[in-house]
């Protein structure tokens, strides 16, 4: 590629500067690649020349993730951008209910001001379900004036996803009148359907939902697709369904976008929406329709104001070197270099703590329960899935507690009420494979209690009360080891820099896989066992719950 720059600007000057770019340019659009020059002026391509030269690069489009919560990655927008630039994202649909589920419409805020402090396109929504279900404590509630709020002041694009499904087919009006606000303020709205197929599916959809990222099969995803949804096909850190869905992209690629929903920060470090496109092509599937779900769809799809290489588009691309390796050479945003050969150009900047905690710390017989009965409802477990199965145990006791069973996997599972000052719930739950000590985080969806797993009451106690003693974080326990990674930030992210966080958070990790666990991501499935509105079977700071009856159950029956 060949750049022409004008020398170092003044402040005053910078209304002046100009960028010349040529390269190999890649037009999504129209499914064409030609050699030519890009103009730049004041952010935006001026003038797209074609010509004759042969070039070794290619320009492209920025890539989008089109559903994400940036809160999982544990770091701050700001933070965020600065690992994300590097891999040719420009921007991220977001939905910030995590952060909502804390501090409410305040923490909503929190995200778009602190996004501002970067020159990365964040697109904020408006959550639509904080708190997700009534059946748990969160810290705030989002109404419908508090969504007409960020409508009217433009600080939310789109209605974050409406996981209240059968709110919407009951035709409840908390749900329905936040879908009918936002197509009045003319915004998308965001789906979240795990599992229903047929006539429920249709009158989900008829309500005017227009994406889905909870997608898990073909035949899911086609019938979502025959409705007029489109499909996020998502691969995180814990829900990994790109392999299954990828062949979607060259069949309905103008119905398919790419997405990670949560993903960690050791995760980001190593790749993005880049490390999805480079697999789809990799698996030969039609360069166009990978980089049209990747780039073009989220942009027309939400109208984002993101540039596609267009003459009055902003100047958001990136330069890589060929298709074979997609190596991210440099990164514009509104054509500014924020990345270049693998390193952000970013400055970092601290960000301000939030708080929202007041759990008081436990001890060991706060996590005692009495046998009851001889058949145990036990959370079941899947690698790289969200979705949980309900089974059945016979529990194991020591003077007449309810112990964990170490020898058949089954491990006590507990959750703290972050916000006041409560009994935990306690239930067990199979396939966490602990061998000794327990994990604990202040990262459960959607609320943010603190949730734990381990092998002893006192292992347990100790790892709740390492994250009650920073105000949030996530903590590793064995033997005579206490490993904490703080999260001050609402108790859920970290002012710190990504790097550093990618760093503690792999060797978290690795001292799980070292006392046993079997999980390719233990942290982050952990944090979705208190998720209530992913079936079928969770625990809330309220108990056991059934996510297909919607209903509080006993631990035993």
């Amino acid at each position: 590629m060949t750049i022409t720059r004008q020398s170092p600007l003044k402040t005053e000057e910078k209304s002046n500067s100009a960028l010349k770019i040529s390269a190999n340019i890649v037009d999504v659009l129209n499914s064409k690649i030609f050699p030519g020059t890009l103009e730049v002026r004041n952010g935006r391509i001026t003038s797209i020349v074609e010509d004759t030269t042969e070039y070794p690069t290619f320009i492209l489009p920025g890539f989008v993730d089109s559903h994400i919560h940036i809160e999982s990655s544990l770091l701050t927008p700001s933070e965020f951008a600065r690992m994300a630039v590097r891999h040719g994202t420009v921007a991220t649909v977001s939905d910030p209910h995590e952060i909502g589920n804390v501090l409410g419409v305040e923490g909503v805020r929190y995200m778009i001001e602190n996004g501002r402090t970067v020159p990365f396109k964040f697109y904020f929504g408006a959550p639509s379900c904080v708190p997700a279900t009534r059946f748990e404590t969160s810290g705030a509630e989002i109404g419908l004036p508090e969504i007409e709020g960020l409508f009217k002041n433009n600080e939310a694009k789109f209605l974050s996803e409406v996981m209240d499904f059968t709110g919407v087919l009951r035709g409840d009006p908390e749900v329905t009148d936040k879908i009918r606000l936002a197509h009045a303020y003319g915004r998308r709205v965001d789906g979240h359907a795990p599992g229903p197929r047929g006539a429920a599916l249709k009158a989900y959809a008829a309500a005017g939902i227009s994406t889905d990222h909870e997608v898990v099969s073909r035949e899911e995803a086609l019938e979502r697709i025959g409705l007029g949804m489109k499909i996020q096909i998502r691969e995180g850190s814990a829900a990994k369904n790109f392999h299954t869905l990828q062949s979607l992209i060259t069949e309905y690629p103008g119905r398919c976008m790419l997405c990670s929903d949560d993903k960690h920060a050791d995760d980001l470090s190593q790749g993005h929406i880049d490390a999805l496109v480079k697999r789809a092509l990799s698996s030969g599937f039609d360069l166009m329709k990978v980089l049209k779900s990747a780039c073009v769809t989220p942009v027309l799809h939400y109208g984002l104001d993101v540039g596609l290489l267009r003459e009055g588009d902003d100047a958001d691309f990136i330069e890589i070197n060929n298709f074979g390796d997609l190596r991210i050479l440099r990164t514009y945003i509104k054509g500014d270099l924020v990345a270049e050969n693998g390193s952000t150009l970013l400055p970092w900047r601290p960000s301000l703590v939030v708080s929202g905690f007041k759990a008081q710390k436990k001890k060991t017989i706060d996590l005692s329960v009495r046998r009851i009965g001889n058949r145990m409802n036990v959370i079941e477990v899947f690698d790289g899935q969200l979705v949980t199965e309900r089974r059945h145990a016979t529990p194991k006791t020591s003077d007449g507690n309810v112990i964990s069973d170490v020898e058949n996997d089954l491990l006590k599972i507990v959750v703290v009420n972050r916000y006041r000052d409560a009994p935990p719930a306690v239930a067990f739950v199979k396939n966490f494979g602990l061998k000794r000590g327990a994990i604990a985080s202040s990262i459960a969806h959607d609320s943010h209690n603190i949730v734990a797993v381990g092998v002893s009451d006192e292992d347990i106690c100790q790892a709740v009360n390492a994250v009650i003693e920073h105000q949030g974080g996530l903590s590793v326990v064995y033997k005579d080891v206490v490993e904490v990674l703080p999260l001050p930030v609402a108790g859920i992210m970290t002012d710190d820099e990504g790097p550093t966080v990618a760093e503690r958070y792999s060797r978290l990790n690795r001292l799980i896989k070292n006392i046993g666990s079997r999980l390719s991501s233990p942290l982050m499935t952990l944090s979705f066992m208190a998720l209530l509105v992913i079936p079928k079977i969770k625990l809330s700071d309220k108990g056991l719950f059934d996510a297909e009856k919607s209903e509080i159950i006993g631990l035993f029956e």
